[in-house]
């Protein structure tokens, strides 16, 4: 996702968010949680969940919750933050595009807007390569020409895959020189009962279409980021999927379905089988927490960090 200091999605996430927070007890209490993780999983927390939902955490409290959990990056977090979790001994795992408007509307596949991103996008692997962060996100945009009016005719799914396979590699050359992995996301469309829940109008939201795009660029520099919640909403099938795609997925998120909330027993999605299968498949990159807390947060974390740590 984008930077948590978006303006843009600061507003819309925090009235969502408000309007439809549960008021259920945490499953695990903070006395519960001496645990330390086994070593084999890199846990990572995406600021914005934790920063626009339940106690709102800045940066300093989520550094400090997070080294206390075991995690070892927060993410999705501007590079003005990086100081602060070098000092708290984190990294940040994957970095925003920076890029000023919505970045998952306006992508590599829009024309209009194609410059500006890829602009940002070479400004930010830049940055990650001085401070050493190796990620750094990309989406492929809405469908729309105007990725905010629906009525503005849609970019065809043939060439919005061309322009993304195009800019891509643009942003290869660069990213290979630098030792920076851009991840494309691959987003829901199903959901449309929050602006964080599900994205309808984005155009990656097939991950066999995801993949072929990677596939044509054919960099070890262009991966995909491979998001649990979404790939389950739209497809489910999820560890055929890691098989399927184990050439091109560069990094993780988790959040359970249906909601994008915790990793807890009222939702589907089995962590511990997915994060065996990663293992199996060597996958070595980070897996990033980003579900919207419904009840005490660090709990939540706590929970997440447990149930995915095999």
């Amino acid at each position: 996702m984008t930077s948590p200091d978006n303006p843009t999605r600061r507003t819309a996430i925090q009235g969502a968010v408000a309007a439809g927070a549960a008021a259920a007890l945490p499953n695990i209490s903070p006395a519960a949680e001496p645990f330390r993780p086994k070593g084999n999983v890199k846990h990572s927390v995406v600021f914005w969940c934790f920063n626009v939902a339940g106690d709102k955490w800045d940066v300093e409290t989520a550094c400090k919750i997070s080294k206390d959990l075991g995690c070892v990056s927060i993410e999705i977090i501007d590079p003005e933050h990086w100081p602060v979790l070098k000092k708290h001994g984190l990294t940040c795992a994957i970095a925003p595009n920076g890029y000023s408007k919505t970045p998952f509307m306006y992508g590599l596949n829009n024309t209009a807007h194609q410059a500006d991103v890829i602009a940002a996008t070479k400004k930010r692997i830049d940055e990650c390569a001085a401070a050493g962060v190796p990620n750094v996100i990309s989406f492929t945009g809405y469908k729309w020409r105007d990725p905010a009016d629906p009525k503005s005719g849609e970019i065809s799914r043939d060439e919005g895959a061309a322009e993304c396979v195009k800019a891509l590699k643009e942003l290869a050359g660069l990213a290979e020189k630098k030792g920076v992995t851009i991840c494309l996301e691959h987003l829901n469309t199903r959901d449309d009962t929050h602006p964080m829940k599900g994205h309808p109008g984005y155009q990656g939201d097939d991950v066999d279409y995801c993949a072929a795009i990677l596939r044509k660029v054919g960099s070890p520099r262009v991966k995909m980021l491979f998001d649990i919640y979404h790939i389950q909403a739209m497809h489910g099938d999820v560890i055929r999927r890691i098989e399927q795609n184990k050439d091109v997925i560069g990094h993780i998120h988790t959040a359970g379905n249906p909601g994008r909330g915790e990793l807890d027993d009222t939702q589907e999605i089995n962590f511990p089988a997915i994060m065996r299968k990663l293992l199996a498949v060597k996958y070595d990159g980070y897996v990033g927490h980003e579900f919207i807390p419904t009840r005490d947060p660090r709990g939540g974390l706590a929970e997440a960090i447990r149930v995915c740590d095999v």
